[in-house]
């Protein structure tokens, strides 16, 4: 098998990130060999258009789905055979994403409901963990975003989330907003 293959082969059964330096040893090449040879095979994706690409991500190599498999890969996501987050643990775990690290109570007090259940189940995905316990009263645990999270997402580091501002209006809108939304007062 050649050196190209077997790397293909490696991105394919791989389930985190690979660095550069350990798909040298794995491959028994220099590193300026590896590479080379991990440029070459990106480049071989795009050139016979696949419906992958290969990204630095996470401090090393993974394969993605390709951004134009989009409408494809978002009518399988609804299909029995996907699994997906619910709405809830999308919101909590953006909740963690973007106010990291930050407790069970806060992540409540943000999203207006118990998020107990979301965290759970973030946890056992892996996506999110306890970083560390606090002195008060109960030990709250407080918790972060994981690498897998940071993987999953196509991020090389958290600086690389979208700003919040770009998706929150603008004051005045939000005050017409909750003005609406309070009772009259007779």
């Amino acid at each position: 098998m050649n050196d190209s293959a077997a790397l293909e082969a490696i991105f394919f059964v791989a389930e985190h990130p690979i660095p550069t330096s350990e798909l040298a040893e794995v491959l028994e090449l220099p590193l300026d060999v590896t590479e080379t040879l991990i440029s070459e095979f990106a480049e071989g994706l795009s050139d016979r258009q696949a419906g992958v690409v290969l990204r630095e991500t996470a401090g090393g190599w993974r394969m993605f789905s390709h951004p134009d498999a989009y409408p494809y890969l978002e009518r399988f996501s609804s299909s029995a055979t996907a699994r997906r987050l619910s709405p809830a643990a999308m919101e909590t775990l953006a909740v963690v994403a973007y106010r990291q690290p930050v407790s069970r109570s806060q992540i409540a007090e943000i999203r207006g409901v118990d998020s107990d259940s979301s965290v759970r189940t973030l946890e056992r995905m892996g996506f999110v963990e306890e970083k560390e316990r606090l002195n008060l009263p109960g030990n709250p645990a407080i918790y972060q975003t994981t690498s897998l999270f940071l993987e999953k997402m196509g991020l090389m580091s958290l600086d690389e989330l979208p700003p919040l501002a770009d998706h929150v209006p603008p004051a005045g809108i939000v005050e017409t907003l909750e003005e609406t939304l309070r009772p009259g007062i007779e």
